[in-house]
């Protein structure tokens, strides 16, 4: 981080064709930033200028071909500028395989530098996941790619929306496969993931619930036996471990439990179980404008050997390069990287 305390984030600014320049651009007109955190946006810089033409903000770009070269003041945007999205071949609202390449190209090159110690922290913006495989690279999302580039086997996805925070023990693969992964050592790891995350985030005395995967926990077999013999055992293990640990709790009750201030975490099974309840909070649609009033939340990748939190939206593709994109959640992205990188 240097002397100045405040820690270098590499932003990876997502699909060209979509919101995540934009949301960019927009979250680094906040001076609040910059007094908190270095940025430095990995983009193409001829995107990022195209960006400032329909928003309302008055910044400089600054394109640089390395970290050093950045100025980390505010208003200026340093852009490590990779020179991968040609003009004539942007699309806003498309997927296109040229759109995946650059988006990825993005994501790659801040995971390299936080890899080699020359950023403190990585943020990344919202790709496509049918733009990515359309470039040939066949990943579930961001943190598929992020476990495969620094060799991380143990990891999970967490979202956040202030004190409200789900960790999965799977993430995206179907209902049918999500099942089947509801396994002792899988639940446990995840449990320690969530524990230690949030000894990070100053909870003093983590309180964890872990969500039943079936109505009623099951119902003594009723309903199915994973949660008692696969879910239970694993809660068991980690309040031998002295963490302080409830479960399997219905997911019927344990969101509103968690909302009023019983737990400080729960660690859910799939992919929707937790998103439904944490957007649910997070995001406000607002009928009366057709705008998203609030976006709020992050994504945080737990059990990496780098920083790495993200918005907790995708392109927003219907939106992309009209000027009326949301950067809430891009910039509480950013608040929570820069804490994340001062205690990793």
């Amino acid at each position: 981080m240097g002397s100045s305390g405040r820690p270098i984030l590499g932003i990876s600014v997502g699909d060209p064709g979509g919101i995540g320049p934009e949301i960019t651009v927009k979250a680094l007109n906040q001076k609040e930033i910059y007094d908190i955190s270095r940025p430095l946006a990995v983009a193409d810089y001829r995107v990022m200028k195209d960006a400032l033409k329909f928003t309302d903000v008055n910044l400089t770009l600054n394109p640089v071909q390395k970290v050093s070269d950045a100025r980390f003041g505010f208003g200026t945007v340093d852009i490590l500028d990779l020179r991968n999205m040609s003009m004539d071949r942007l699309r806003y609202k498309e997927v296109t395989p040229e759109q995946g390449k650059a988006s990825f190209e993005y994501v790659a090159k801040v995971i390299e530098l936080a890899m080699n110690r020359e950023i403190d922290g990585t943020v990344t913006g919202p790709i496509n996941k049918a733009a990515i495989h359309a470039a040939g690279h066949h990943f579930a999302g961001h943190t598929e790619i992020y476990a495969t580039l620094t060799n991380t086997r143990d990891y999970c996805m967490m979202l956040t929306h202030g004190g409200f925070r789900v960790t999965h023990v799977s993430t995206h693969v179907s209902l049918r496969e999500a099942c089947d992964r509801v396994k002792k050592d899988r639940i446990i790891r995840v449990i320690d993931l969530t524990y230690e995350a949030l000894k990070k985030l100053s909870v003093h005395r983590p309180k964890i619930a872990v969500a039943g995967l079936n109505p009623h926990c099951g119902e003594d077999g009723l309903f199915g036996h994973e949660d008692d013999q696969e879910i239970r055992p694993a809660v068991e293990r980690a309040m031998r471990e002295g963490k302080n640990v409830d479960g399997p709790v219905p997911a019927d009750t344990v969101f509103s439990k968690m909302k009023g201030g019983m737990y400080d975490a729960v660690v859910v099974m799939y992919h929707d179980q937790g998103h439904i309840p944490t957007k649910l909070i997070g995001f406000q649609y607002d009928e009366q404008t057709g705008q998203w009033g609030e976006m709020s939340g992050v994504n945080v990748t737990l059990g990496l050997p780098i920083v790495r939190t993200s918005v907790d939206h995708g392109t927003a593709f219907g939106k992309a390069g009209e000027g009326r994109a949301n950067p809430q959640s891009m910039i509480e992205a950013i608040r929570l990287g820069a804490l994340l990188a001062k205690k990793s």
